[in-house]
């Protein structure tokens, strides 16, 4: 298995900027700041993106096998939709 350079420079970019502000961020802000441990918040945030991604890599290589990719591409955009349409009605 060869690492291609140009795609995990490209992930890093999406999953950095969709992460930036999130409400991941500001759990790991809150519990640096009342625990006082920014190393123990740091390695315990970082482990769980690393498996969370790690399960949606797996996930989405299992579902390429029985889905094609645009139909995976169309639900995800569904789904996002959906979800911003809740946040937009749940005034």
């Amino acid at each position: 298995m060869i690492l291609d350079w140009r795609i995990a420079l490209t992930a890093f970019g999406m999953v950095f900027l969709a992460e930036l502000g999130d409400k991941t961020q500001l759990a790991a802000m809150m519990l640096s700041a009342e625990s006082g441990s920014i190393w123990s918040v740091f390695l315990g945030s970082s482990l769980a993106l690393v498996f969370s991604t790690l399960l949606a890599v797996t996930l989405g290589a299992a579902l390429t096998r029985l889905i094609p990719a645009d139909y995976i591409r169309l639900g995800a955009g569904i789904v996002f939709i959906v979800l911003g349409l809740f946040v937009i009605l749940d005034r």
